[in-house]
């Protein structure tokens, strides 16, 4: 909102600094830092009033050190999370970009799921708290929102470049030789130029219905990736921590590939209006930094499935709208760890009991956190530790856009 209101007032260019508003970095930087204040500010806040209506979660038994004394701890703080992030979106970005649209409904419809979910953990007593059918039906109606969005917006476009460029001599770049193509590609790592078209995996398939295919896929990924932040989200900060270090990865990825000069020299897809969503990207990390400052170890509040299933949409659509999807299991590889050590058990325990009559466990206990945590680890320890894993893994995944 601010965005056009500085657009309209600059029409009088003899007040100083109103131009500034147009740049995206500029914009950006004031989301981050307006983010990081909300979150602060609001979660003080928050935590003495849910501490006074006792809004917390009963604590599953798990025989885990330090498990009792987060009994009294509230919870639903993804409140927190979901108000930096939108205040600061609605603020600063511009709010006809579909990018922008489509990252608000992400993260307001999924933190309204977990919302819920929360509610009938607390206040009905009910440590199952919603169905798990439900929340699929949510994260099935999240991808076919943003899969159909995608696929059929006229603005959601590639731009493919020609030869005709001319650089200004304020920096500015003039491009008259280009065209927009509709495409499913996506930015595929390590492969010989960097994409992959989804409609080349099922050649067989009539183009008509490659959409159908696509939208499964996008429903898949929201599904993983959202259930997969919930699964870490286990230990004081660890989910918080990991998700401001994806945030950031992210943030980069759509600013170069919405930018022209970027993309080019970095030979990546160029798509336009993408660079926007780097506001949204800023707010997102100040809000999970922010909600870091009362939820590290020991923490005064827990995100709840409120923050967690809303995180974990963000990231999946923010990947998917930049067309790094099939970059998560790199990036959220903490996420994708977390949810494998989980498979792995299951899978291992039903195997072994069928096999032999007695189910066997590959891990002490999952997710992989907890399996640290009876080995004796202290759970500020395997926090710090997984954060490092997921910066060096970030690092690997803005490697990828080179090695090929």
């Amino acid at each position: 909102m601010l965005y056009y209101f500085f657009k309209y007032i600059n029409r009088f260019p003899h007040i100083p600094g109103i131009g500034v508003f147009k740049y995206i970095s500029f914009r950006a930087a004031s989301a981050a830092i307006l983010s990081l204040c909300i979150s602060i500010f609001l979660g003080k806040r928050l935590i003495m009033f849910f501490k006074t209506a006792q809004i917390k979660e009963g604590i599953r038994e798990l025989d885990l050190a330090g498990q009792s004394e987060k009994a009294h701890i509230p919870t639903m703080g993804g409140i927190i999370i979901i108000a930096a992030t939108v205040v600061p979106t609605l603020l600063f970005a511009k709010l006809k970009n579909v990018y922008i649209i489509l990252l608000l409904i992400s993260i307001i419809w999924m933190g309204l799921i977990g919302f819920i979910d929360d509610y009938i953990k607390v206040f009905r007593r009910d440590k199952k708290g919603l169905a798990g059918k439900f929340k699929i039906v949510g994260q099935v109606a999240l991808g076919v929102i943003v899969g159909i969005t995608l696929i059929f917006r006229d603005d959601v476009v590639i731009r493919e470049f020609g030869s005709n460029i001319t650089v200004i001599e304020n920096g500015e770049v003039t491009i008259n030789d280009y065209k927009d193509v509709k495409t499913v590609k996506t930015t595929i790592p390590f492969l010989k130029n960097n994409e992959l078209d989804y409609s080349k995996l099922i050649p067989w398939l009539d183009s008509k219905y490659m959409w159908i295919v696509y939208v499964l896929f996008m429903i898949f990924i929201i599904a993983a990736v959202s259930n997969g932040a919930n699964l870490t989200d286990g230990l004081d900060g660890l989910t918080a921590g990991t998700s401001a270090i994806i945030g950031t990865t992210l943030a980069i990825l759509a600013y170069v590939s919405g930018n022209v000069i970027f993309s080019r020299y970095l030979n990546i897809m160029y798509i336009p209006n993408l660079a926007e969503l780097a506001i949204f990207c800023t707010a997102f990390v100040g809000a999970c930094v922010g909600f870091l400052w009362y939820n590290t170890y020991p923490a005064q509040i827990f995100m709840g499935d409120t923050g967690s299933l809303a995180i974990g949409s963000v990231i999946a659509v923010l990947a998917i709208v930049i067309r790094k999807e099939l970059m998560i299991p790199l990036l959220c590889g903490i996420f994708f760890i977390e949810t494998l050590s989980v498979i792995i058990q299951v899978s291992y325990f039903k195997y072994t009991k069928y096999r032999y009559g007695i189910g066997k466990r590959m891990f002490k206990m999952a997710p992989l956190h907890h399996h640290f945590q009876k080995l004796g680890f202290h759970e500020s320890k395997i926090v710090t530790r997984f954060w490092i894993v997921g910066i060096v893994l970030a690092i690997l995944s803005l490697v990828t856009l080179k090695l090929r």
